[in-house]
């Protein structure tokens, strides 16, 4: 009477195991994987907001100028709906509280020049006249690009920028400023009842002589398709790693042969690393 008894090795054991993924490994490459997939949704869904700001700010640049907004809708000024409208504004300028703000543009570097223009109600709005090089910083070298009387401005609404720049805090005790920061500047030159906006003057609304004005850079980076195209790419590598893992590990499974002991390939699979099952009969 022959018994039959099978055996398995101890590499056909480990294999086995190592063929198949470890669970904890597997849920963080599925999370990892809808991550990418999320982030790259997000960055299409990005650049669709992003083209809509392009084309609606454009469409506020070129529209003809309106009125600021009156002082009862100031507390509704937001950049969403607001900023770069073309507005206009007529008063008279307040020259001795201008206010002078580093500034790097195509020109070189230099200072915009703020000053209050005070409206017939009182009440006053910073004007952003433009820039000045370093060598005319001192008021007195511009004195016949000042006007003097009532004056109508046109250019773009801008938001405040609190605080300063990028790693440069407005110091206003030292008078040193690097943010158009409307809060801050009227504080320092004891204005009051000043819309928390300002306004970037045209080129056309200036004095011969005085800052040169429409140097506003409107600029809205949009790398959102390359992000997305990114995230998208990573996800796809991570599927393909994932498939290699889980399609590798069956192939591997079906592919596991079950031999006589005295077959032609027995000797090699008792001491091959890859040794199947092998049965000794009795």
């Amino acid at each position: 009477m022959s018994k039959t008894r099978t055996v398995t090795s101890k590499a056909d054991r480990t294999g086995g195991k190592a063929a198949r993924p470890r669970l904890w490994l597997t849920v963080l490459s599925l999370t990892a994987f809808a991550l990418l997939v999320a982030l790259g949704v997000w960055q299409i869904e990005r650049r669709a907001w992003k083209l809509a700001l392009i084309d609606r700010v454009e469409q506020r640049v070129h529209a003809p100028a309106q009125p600021i907004p009156a002082p009862a809708a100031w507390s509704s000024v937001t950049a969403a709906s607001d900023e770069y409208r073309h507005v206009s504004a007529t008063g008279r300028f307040l020259h001795d509280r201008e206010t002078l703000v580093q500034a790097v543009t195509e020109e070189g570097p230099g200072y915009w020049v703020l000053t209050p223009l005070q409206r017939a109600d009182g009440t006053l709005v910073l004007v952003n006249r433009g820039f000045v090089p370093t060598e005319r910083r001192d008021a007195s070298t511009r004195q016949a690009g000042n006007p003097e009387g009532k004056v109508e401005i046109t250019g773009l609404l801008r938001i405040t920028e609190p605080k300063g720049g990028f790693l440069r805090n407005n110091v206003p005790q030292h008078n040193r400023w690097y943010s158009r920061d409307v809060a801050a500047i009227a504080a320092a030159r004891g204005l009051h009842e000043v819309a928390p906006f300002f306004v970037d003057a045209d080129a056309g609304s200036q004095s011969a002589g005085g800052p040169i004005g429409g140097l506003t850079v409107i600029r809205f980076p949009n790398n959102h398709l390359v992000y997305a195209l990114t995230w998208f790419a990573l996800a796809f590598m991570l599927a393909g790693k994932l498939l290699v893992t889980f399609g590798g590990g069956l192939f591997r499974r079906r592919r596991f042969v079950h031999e006589p002991a005295g077959g032609p390939d027995a000797a090699a699979r008792r001491t091959g690393s890859d040794a199947g099952t092998i049965v000794e009969q009795a």
